[in-house]
C-alpha cells in the first residue's frame, strides 16, 4: 500500500500545503467556487468537499478542504485570492 507524502522542500522534509474554504450560502456560491476549483485544477492534489446533508435537506454552509502542490505558491496565492474576493467564501492557507 503506497503512502501519502507532501512535496519534499528545505532539504528533504515533506511539506503540506493545505487550503480549508468555508462556503456559505453554499447552494448559491458552490458553482462560481466549482468554476474556481476546476480553473486551478491542476495543482490540487486532494479535495474533500463537507456538508451536512439530509433526506429532507441540504446545510446552508459548506467546507471545502484541499491539499496543493507546496511548490506552485503563485498558483496557491491565485487561487486564495479568486476564492477570497467572493461574497461568502472564505479561503485560509496552512503549511505543516
Amino acid at each position: 500500500m503506497g503512502s501519502i507524502e507532501g512535496d519534499k522542500v528545505n532539504g528533504g522534509i515533506n511539506m503540506f500545503t493545505i487550503m480549508a474554504i468555508k462556503i456559505e450560502p453554499r447552494v448559491e456560491i458552490a458553482p462560481t467556487v466549482q468554476a474556481i476549483l476546476t480553473k486551478y485544477g491542476c495543482i490540487i492534489q486532494t479535495r474533500l468537499g463537507l456538508h451536512e446533508a439530509s433526506k429532507t435537506s441540504c446545510s446552508n454552509s459548506g467546507l471545502v478542504i484541499l491539499n496543493l502542490i507546496h511548490d506552485e505558491k503563485d498558483e496557491i496565492n491565485n487561487l486564495k485570492k479568486e476564492l477570497n474576493d467572493l461574497e461568502g467564501v472564505t479561503a485560509k492557507l496552512i503549511e505543516v
